[in-house]
């Protein structure tokens, strides 16, 4: 047996004791005491990870994970007015579609790589296997920070869209109550990150019963909303849904407009590597994952274009609707097709039971990211973050992390909603940073002929236009994350994404020839070559 790295990464090895140094019989029998299989303790001992977390998921709960999380069809009703503003009606379900097909090229190309190495480090962890050697180390850490901030950064997004979609119900109900300001805003911000956490902590070992309960209500109140919208409210023509493009922010053309209008989109389908984060406590991880991961992005996609397209029908477009004093256009939509403030709240209780488990899923996918990275000697304090209680068999110093960070840029909120959402605003952007380094490695090594790790759920021969597809896409979606609603915007319409971004990859770079290349344990180096 040979492990391969530096020699400083060496002497970290034994200093933290991270990894397997067993025998393969005995990480299996340890894998199997926390409910994995074989295959699992094979995959745990080439990595040179130890399993510390209990293998509670398996293929529905893991299927529902992700789907709760990504909540697409909820997030097209939250967050249409901006492909709505740039591209029109026309513009946000055509880029849906077309958003939607390349997903499944990206999500294809991540779950390959999940099944070459099922880790919770998801895309750090595979930049460090498949890039060239000499960046191997570097890049791996650069995308480890540029996935856990974009993963943490999308917590109090969360927290912040529950306490606007509540504060729009008691608008709704109280339309002269004095309710809305920032500080109601923040507090109600603190109730749901406690929450949140809470359950993470608390109720771990019931997240994949409850994942699967959830499913079961996403698809149920899908219906509702289909079947309320179709029967009760008044329809659009179709020439006008699929034909009218608009370019509200006076782009110098109605394409670039619609590329800026890929934000709904985006976050309607953002955070698909999600399940890999959760992979080491998946059972079978390295062929369950992959199919979890195609299936519900998949049926996300499905129920997503058909609730775009049935919101866009259906009233959703109108002026009235995007411009509703509760400042939640879904909200106003229903209530104009019930004529009920009883049945509009609701609707609005349904989805805010939805995105309250897509915020409990991001929670777990975020401190099982920064878990992994502090694992690997990548994240201050390290050795405190990486510590799993005994008994709990969950991240709990991690989760303590999420809380902590999130609740200090929940504060920023008392003083400028506009601060806040600037440094929420880099989550999107980082996250697919991350997906085109690791895609574009796997695909540079197909390039060069080089052979790939064996995995049990393989793109084939059709691996390297998958690859592409990908990161054509991404590319785009990259630029774009950067744009501001209009030209010239003002501070509160700024996209303060591109300046977050660039202070995120100057501190890690520098960061990393400071002190991170001494103290950074490359995942490649912890790797068994036989």
């Amino acid at each position: 047996m040979a492990v391969f790295g530096e020699t400083k990464t060496v002497n970290a090895l034994e200093e933290y004791d991270i990894g397997s140094n067993g025998s393969i019989e005995a990480d299996r029998m340890h894998a199997s005491v926390l409910g994995g299989t074989s295959h699992d303790a094979q995959d745990m001992y080439r990595m040179g990870k130890k399993q510390e977390l209990r293998r509670n998921f398996r293929l529905v709960s893991i299927i529902g994970f992700v789907v709760v999380l990504q909540s697409t069809w909820e997030s097209a009703l939250l967050s249409a007015y901006f492909g709505l503003f740039n591209g029109g009606t026309a513009g946000v379900v055509w880029m849906m579609i077309i958003t939607w097909l390349f997903v499944l090229a990206m999500i294809a190309s991540l779950a390959e790589m999940a099944s070459m190495a099922p880790t919770a480090g998801g895309q750090y962890h595979w930049v460090s296997e498949f890039a060239p050697p000499s960046f191997q180390k570097s890049l791996s850490y650069i995308v480890g920070w540029s996935a856990a901030v974009g993963w943490v950064s999308g917590i109090p997004a969360c927290a912040q869209m529950l306490s606007s979609l509540v504060i729009g119900m008691v608008l709704l109900a109280y339309p002269d109550a004095q309710i809305g300001e920032l500080w109601h805003v923040t507090l109600l911000m603190f109730l749901w990150l406690f929450l949140m956490i809470g359950f993470n902590i608390f109720l771990a070992q019931h997240l994949p019963l409850a994942e699967g309960i959830v499913l079961v209500l996403h698809v149920f109140a899908f219906f509702a909303f289909l079947i309320l919208f179709w029967t009760m409210a008044e329809r659009l023509p179709a020439e006008e849904v699929f034909t009218k493009w608009t370019n509200g922010g006076e782009w110098s053309s109605m394409g670039v407009s619609a590329l800026v209008g890929l934000s709904t989109p985006l976050w309607c389908f953002i955070g698909p590597d999600a399940g890999a984060h959760m992979s080491e406590e998946l059972k079978d991880a390295a062929v369950v994952l992959p199919k979890a991961m195609m299936w519900a992005v998949f049926f996300n996609g499905v129920f997503g274009i058909i609730m775009m397209i049935t919101f866009v029908f259906c009233g959703g477009a109108l002026e009235s609707v995007l411009e509703s004093p509760t400042g939640q256009p879904v909200l106003q939509a229903v209530y104009n097709a019930t004529g009920s403030i009883a049945g509009t709240e609701i609707m609005g209780v349904l989805l805010v039971i939805l995105v309250f488990f897509a915020a409990v899923s991001v929670t777990a996918a975020s401190s099982r990211q920064i878990w992994a990275f502090a694992r690997d000697r990548g994240l201050p304090f390290s050795a405190w973050i990486e510590k799993v209680p005994a008994g709990w068999d969950i991240p709990v110093n991690a989760l303590l992390v999420c809380l902590g960070s999130s609740l200090v840029l929940a504060c920023i909120n008392f003083g400028s909603d506009v601060t806040l959402n600037a440094i929420v605003s880099i989550s999107n952007a980082a996250l697919i940073f991350s997906y085109i380094i690791s895609i574009g490695c796997v695909r540079l090594k197909r390039l060069r002929g080089e052979p790939l790790l064996p995995r049990r759920w393989s793109l084939g021969k059709f691996g390297g236009i998958v690859n592409d597809l990908a990161l054509v896409f991404l590319l785009v979606a990259f630029v774009f994350s950067f744009f501001p609603i209009m030209p010239n915007p003002s501070a509160a319409d700024m996209n303060w994404a591109i300046l977050m971004f660039g202070a995120l990859a100057i501190i890690a770079t520098a960061n990393y020839f400071v002190s991170a290349r001494k103290s950074y344990i490359a995942p490649v180096s912890l790797v068994k070559r036989d």
